[in-house]
């Protein structure tokens, strides 16, 4: 195999990966937390929450939205 068939075999494999996002808006944070846009807009103001600002935006990253609802699931049933 030449490097050229090689290096289309690998461009052909990431382009059949599913793409993971990382980065979400406020609605998309909300539907996926059961919180009120409020209730995000004051975890992320207060740094609670990992966002980014782009343009006039603002991306929340899911990762750290996923592990505050786990810290907050293991506290109340923690607290039981």
């Amino acid at each position: 195999m030449s490097v050229r068939e090689h290096q289309e075999r690998e461009e052909a494999a990431l382009l059949k990966e599913t793409v993971r996002q990382e980065w979400v808006d406020y609605p998309t944070a909300e539907r996926f937390s059961g919180l009120s846009h409020t209730t995000l807009w004051r975890y992320v103001s207060s740094g609670g929450l990992k966002a980014a600002r782009v343009g006039r935006s603002v991306r929340i990253h899911l990762p750290s939205l996923k592990e505050f609802m786990e810290e907050r699931a293991s506290e109340t049933a923690g607290g039981q």
